[in-house]
């Protein structure tokens, strides 16, 4: 009797083992920020890579797939701060990045970018919580730019 209370056991043990290695935090903002991008900032090749779980028809603007970036940059034109995670699904409330509307170098068009204002150490900023191979800089575009996380290059 005690030896099948210990095999149920030890079987109980190796499951929950088992069961909690095969988790994977892909959330967790400590693994470099690899999984955590949102729509805003995804790489695309085109507009069909963007957005594919928001009804587009709800954005504040067309959703742009930014090829001035390596492997491409999801966003959508806006107006203001506000134009970004507007619509439900747009972004993870639980990240709590921020997001600002800002020109994209000197073309005259407004989109939607993950922000680094403020932040003590921008690079740091973005490799944590946007992705690890991103840096913060200037949209450019002039007195109204931005400091945002993009893809370096």
């Amino acid at each position: 009797m005690i030896r099948f209370i210990l095999l149920g056991l030890i079987a109980l043990g190796l499951g929950g083992v088992l069961l909690l290695s095969g988790c994977d935090d892909d959330d967790d903002d400590s693994d470099g920020g690899d999984g955590n991008l949102e729509d805003v900032g995804q790489p695309c090749d085109d507009v069909d890579d963007c957005y594919p779980d928001v009804d587009t028809d709800e954005l504040a603007g067309d959703v742009v797939c930014l090829d001035k970036v390596e492997d491409g940059y999801c966003t959508h034109h806006c107006v203001d701060d506000a134009d970004c995670c507007a619509v439900e699904g747009e972004c993870d409330e639980d990240l709590s990045l921020d997001y600002v509307c800002g020109p994209f170098e000197s073309t005259g068009e407004m989109y939607c970018f993950i922000s680094c204002e403020g932040q003590d150490d921008g690079d740091g900023y973005c490799q944590e919580f946007a992705h690890s191979e991103f840096i913060c800089r200037s949209t450019g575009g002039g007195a109204d730019n931005k400091k945002v996380c993009v893809p370096e290059g």
